[in-house]
């Protein structure tokens, strides 16, 4: 069944190739960027089954309009893919508090403003996907990437919350976490680096950082194999509550899991004083 899928970010990178998965399975496709030309020449030109339209996602009245030109051109919005998104990078104290704002501001606030755009017009249809990108950064934080881990642990917390505001309106949530794919996401065009210098962190800022600029393009995962895995899951009639993707992932999130277990048996071990009734 051919389905209205709204994307943003997808003037490069996953969102590219999600927009385009999803023009190949028949459906739908409103593609959103802030280049518009950007996008329609990286999906490779005007087709009758795709709109694309202008959106910067930190904004709420642009996500409003985007919203009302896919409604005007095709009638309904079945699927929103929150794709969007920059990665900052750095040892948080390096990272100005201006830069940590605009992370957060466009990785937790961008999607909540096309999410919150989108919402009156899945519940005035009844039904509805959301479909919001994380990370495995989302699930398990770690060195030179707190600004990134803070905007997508925001990302877990709301989705969590949001699936329960909106279930009794027949509309689905799905938080994906990938691990390492070669998504664009570490180019130049979509990363930061923290922009203070301290000298304690002097010896590690520069050979990390060039690790991670040498990661780019060499990540292990095929983001055409995740767009399709991400188009059959917006097909579904009970998409699941998350989607964990990569090898690497996986490995990440099982091991936070046990780490939580573990955690919260101790816990219950040596808080027992904590947790007894102490009523006279």
């Amino acid at each position: 069944m051919s389905k209205v899928i709204f994307v943003t970010g997808a003037g490069r990178g996953l969102g590219t190739d999600i927009a385009r998965e999803a023009l190949a399975a028949g459906h739908q496709v409103v593609a959103t960027g802030r280049r518009p030309e950007d996008v329609e020449k990286a999906l490779g030109g005007s087709q009758d089954n795709l709109l694309v339209t202008e959106l910067d996602i930190t904004s709420l009245e642009n996500a409003q309009a985007a919203v009302r030109t896919a409604v005007d051109r095709f009638g309904r919005i079945d699927v929103l893919v929150n794709n969007g998104g920059s990665f900052l990078a750095g040892y948080f104290e390096e990272i100005s508090p201006a830069q940590l704002r605009r992370q957060i501001e466009t990785n937790l606030f961008g999607p909540m403003n096309v999410t919150r755009a989108v919402l009156p017009v899945m519940r005035g249809q009844r039904s509805g996907h959301v479909i919001t990108i994380s990370s495995s950064a989302g699930v398990v934080g770690g060195e030179f990437g707190g600004a990134y881990a803070a905007s997508k642990f925001g990302v877990e917390g709301w989705m969590e919350s949001l699936r329960h505001d909106v279930a009794p309106y027949h509309i689905r949530t799905t938080i994906v976490e990938p691990g390492m794919f070669r998504t664009e996401l570490l180019g130049d065009a979509s990363t930061d680096w923290a922009e203070l210098s301290i000298d304690d962190y002097a010896p590690r800022t520069a050979p990390t950082i060039e690790a991670w600029k040498s990661m780019n393009g060499r990540q292990s995962g095929d983001p055409v194999k995740l767009a399709q895995a991400l188009v059959a899951i917006a097909a579904q009639e009970e998409p699941p509550l998350r989607f964990i993707a990569g090898a690497d992932a996986l490995d990440a999130v099982e091991a936070k899991a046990q780490e939580l277990l573990a955690q919260a048996k101790a816990s219950r071990e040596t808080g027992d004083l904590a947790h007894a009734d102490t009523t006279a």
